[in-house]
């Protein structure tokens, strides 16, 4: 960018002040608020701190220029409300407090200049993380209409135009006085709505953490601030839920409580019910999963059908073996190399032997008991609440799909002291508004295949359910049940813990190390230079197509709701 920032236009600074500084950190963050003080394109600084505080130790000149905000918390619907009017300038910069974060020579000129070139009501940039020696890009993701979710990632550094969100506060209401977290997320969402939010492709700043990973004084709290809303915390939920409701039906995407009718089956199957197992090289794992999945005790006939990636070591022995023993597993090799995890289920739901239901099973997971199949296809005839749908064809069921939940385990299959994972904000009565913000529909999953089969899974290996889930309840009702169904091995080899390599798919690092040359931690700490590009990069690309896949489906909503006849 080759345009010059004019020096009447400034910014306003705000940042995160911590109520507890040890006195050295006092020392260094007084130093930090000094040298913005002395830049010419800051002029004024906002401390935002919860509770009691005072104004730190600064040069009479720095001290003329700061002025203390009280937030209720990270980030209250008041404490925004408070920060925008306290805003002396039209430009707004969030920013990480410490001395963990400096920003570049000509970072704030580059960043006004953008603002002002470009019109955006947010403008954000990449940074790069040092840790000693070790310096990685981190690159953010461009915004578009699906960026919705509250764990959006902007960095640590946000600048927001204050005439975008006055305009946006004007249109649409001001900030949510009742909001005790979820402030800025409704700042974001009404500005997005009529305001570009831009990306800046290049390192602006960089953010210093110590060898073990911590970074400086306040910058939990800040990052806290600018990235995201607890996915734990039931508070959080609840408000992020009613920010993304309101905003979707700014946008004439919110979806009423009004479903179609699931179609009825049009050709007869072999089986009432089939659990798909996906695999490739779990030789550990595998047939543990399979024994699982056929020994369900059920009323209805079932099949188990394993969908083989062509692995290269034992996975494909073991399963012919037991294939031998048990009539009821099919085991299927896939037609293709190059098929992702949604290729794979699409072998498996197009195949001749799959019933009428498809489960879910990973092949490091097993069954949290022998009544799990049972209870998820029941819940596919779970009589409709009143008024909730279209009259119920009798040849088919109330539900396009249902999902479970699961416990976290251990390689051993002993349970972590962890909550069962439910997603109960995937509820009956908002839950396809609320799938637009999350990440993910839960586990385990289970589709009427008739409907399924008209559709069909994207090949790719992340996400995957994520797309069909979204589709599926664009038009059609999804049953949950709470009720634990399986159990979820946390390990080394799992899939969540290979994915940001996932991509490589015919590459295990692991594999690459010199026989008897170096211990496997050590090798891998010695490549960790080269590996943390291609984890941020891989990271990067899964979040980027969640964001597309939200993106297309907000689309398609706005123009069903546009044409009412669609939905039917």
């Amino acid at each position: 960018m080759s345009g010059h920032v004019s020096l009447q236009k400034t910014l306003t600074l705000a940042l995160p002040f911590p109520n507890t500084l040890a006195e050295a950190e006092q020392d260094g963050f007084a130093r930090q608020l000094d040298q913005f003080a002395a830049s010419e394109f800051i002029s004024s600084i906002l401390l935002l701190h919860e509770g009691s505080a005072t104004k730190p130790r600064v040069t009479a000149s720095t001290a003329e220029r700061v002025n203390l905000i009280r937030m209720d918390s990270w980030f209250s619907g008041i404490g925004v409300e408070r920060m925008l009017e306290a805003s002396a300038t039209d430009l707004l910069l969030l920013m990480v407090s410490g001395g963990s974060l400096e920003i570049e020579r000509r970072a704030l000129e580059q960043l006004l200049s953008v603002a002002d070139e470009s019109g955006a009501g947010l403008v954000y940039a990449d940074y790069r993380q040092i840790r000693g020696a070790e310096i990685a890009e981190q690159m953010t993701l461009n915004y578009q209409t699906g960026s919705i979710r509250e764990n959006f990632d902007f960095g640590a550094m946000l600048y927001i135009s204050k005439q975008a969100a006055d305009e946006a506060r004007r249109k649409y209401g001001p900030i949510e006085s009742t909001l005790r977290w979820a402030g800025l997320y409704d700042l974001r969402l009404k500005v997005s709505a009529d305001f570009p939010l831009h990306r800046i492709p290049e390192p602006l700043y960089h953010i210093r953490a110590s060898a073990e990973g911590r970074t400086g004084p306040g910058q939990a709290a800040a990052m806290q601030i600018l990235g995201r809303l607890d996915a734990a915390h039931p508070g959080h939920q609840a408000e992020a839920e009613q920010v993304a409701s309101a905003h979707l039906r700014r946008l004439g995407a919110y979806l009423e409580e009004s479903f179609s009718t699931v179609p009825a089956p049009e050709n007869e199957f072999p089986v009432e019910a089939s659990i798909i197992i996906p695999v490739r090289n779990r030789e550990r794992t595998i047939e543990q999963a399979a024994r699982s999945a056929l020994s369900q005790a059920a009323a209805f006939s079932f099949n188990v059908i394993v969908i083989d990636d062509h692995s290269t070591d034992r996975t494909t022995e073991i399963l012919r073996q037991l294939a031998r023993q048990d009539k009821r597993l099919v085991h299927k090799m896939a037609s293709r190399p190059d098929l992702g995890i949604g290729g794979l289920w699409n072998e498996a739901i197009y195949s001749p032997e799959c019933g009428r239901y498809a489960l879910q099973l990973d092949s490091d997971d097993v069954y949290a008991d022998a009544h799990a199949l049972e209870k998820m296809v029941s819940k596919f005839w779970e009589p409709p609440a009143t008024g909730a749908r279209a009259a119920q064809d009798a040849n088919s069921p109330r539900y396009a799909m249902t999902i479970g939940s699961f416990a976290r385990v251990d390689f051993n299959l002993q349970r972590l002291p962890v909550a069962p994972v439910e997603h109960r904000e995937l509820s009956p009565e908002n839950g396809r508004n609320n799938a637009l913000r999350v990440d993910g529909p839960g586990a385990p999953r289970a589709f009427y295949v008739p409907l399924l089969r008209r559709l069909g899974f994207p090949n790719v290996s992340f996400g995957e359910d994520y797309a069909i889930f979204l589709r599926i309840s664009r038009q059609y009702e999804v049953g949950r049940v709470f009720e634990t169904i399986y159990l979820a091995r946390e390990w080394e080899g799992n899939s969540v813990q290979s994915l940001p390599l996932g991509n490589i798919k015919s590459i295990n690092v692991k594999d690459l190390i010199p026989t008897g040359a170096l211990k496997e931690r050590d090798f891998l700490f010695m490549l960790r230079p080269v590996l943390l590009p291609l984890v941020a990069a891989s990271k990067n690309r899964y979040q980027e197509y969640k964001d597309w896949l939200r993106t297309v489906e907000i689309q398609a909503r706005i123009k069903m709701n546009r044409a009412p006849s669609m939905k039917a």
